[in-house]
């Protein structure tokens, strides 16, 4: 599934829903769900469009970590039973 709305975009459409004060006009306005946009701003509330930027690389640092994490556990396994097995 394709998204609709960039980060920027979310946080510019937040910033104007606080400042406008009526969040379904801001909603019907960007043809948006409620649950979408709650979910936006549950993520998204009070960030610049910079501390986004920060955000998504920190989430793709973070599983990049975690993939590295999970072959050196599988490796440490490996070697494990390897070492187990009697010659």
């Amino acid at each position: 599934m394709a998204k609709r709305f960039k980060e920027e975009e979310i946080v510019k459409i937040l910033k104007e829903a606080e400042a406008h004060g009526s969040v379904r006009e801001v909603i019907r306005k960007y043809n948006v769900s409620e649950q979408s946009f709650y979910r936006w701003r549950q993520k998204y509330s009070g960030m610049a469009v910079s501390e986004v930027h920060r955000l998504k690389e920190l989430e793709r640092e973070n599983a990049e970590l975690k993939k590295m994490v999970a072959e050196q556990a599988l490796d440490i396994r490996m070697l494990k039973d390897v070492n187990a097995k009697k010659w």
